[in-house]
């Protein structure tokens, strides 16, 4: 029996060596369902910090992972209705962080994140949720005994029950 030398996979798409003006996008992956259903434009904090910080904790757990797309600026503004130029100001805010690349053309993209850092982005964030939670309450007029008991309550198994 003869043997044959064993066949190479062709990559799927590899024109740089024939077509020096091809240039390969990223594959602009689906947001996840209900990512931006917390987006409230009457909240005292600017939509494009909002846009931004949905994303910075995505990135930071890994529901977006490196390399994935985020959507157009003009698609994420026509699905949140909301102007371009407030998703314009929430990619840049999160590519000068370095988490997100922006270019021409290809659009914006996950950058790989440190182990730390996502830890770190991850920590702001719940800071963040608690300050908000503890504004609002406060609102309400629930003192911080209150809110303390609900949490507890509401983070054992089974406590999401209303009793």
């Amino acid at each position: 029996a003869v043997l044959s030398e064993p066949k190479r996979a062709q990559p799927a798409l590899d024109t740089a060596g024939r077509d020096s003006y091809s240039v390969i996008t990223p594959i602009q992956t689906e947001i996840p369902q209900g990512m931006f259903d917390h987006v409230d434009p009457r909240s005292p904090i600017p939509l494009y910090a909002q846009i931004a910080s949905r994303l910075r904790v995505a990135i930071a757990s890994r529901e977006l992972r490196p390399g994935d797309g985020l959507p157009s600026v003009r698609q994420l503004a026509a699905r949140l209705r909301i102007n371009p130029a407030t998703v314009v100001q929430a990619y840049r805010e999160l590519e000068m962080e370095g988490l997100v690349s922006t270019r021409q053309g290809a659009g914006t993209v996950v950058q790989e994140v440190a182990a730390d850092k996502r830890s770190k982005d991850r920590e702001q964030e719940a800071r963040r949720l608690v300050r908000d939670m503890l504004a609002q309450a406060g609102s309400m007029g629930i003192t911080s005994a209150e809110l303390r008991a609900a949490v507890e309550r509401e983070m054992k198994p089974g406590g999401n029950n209303s009793k």
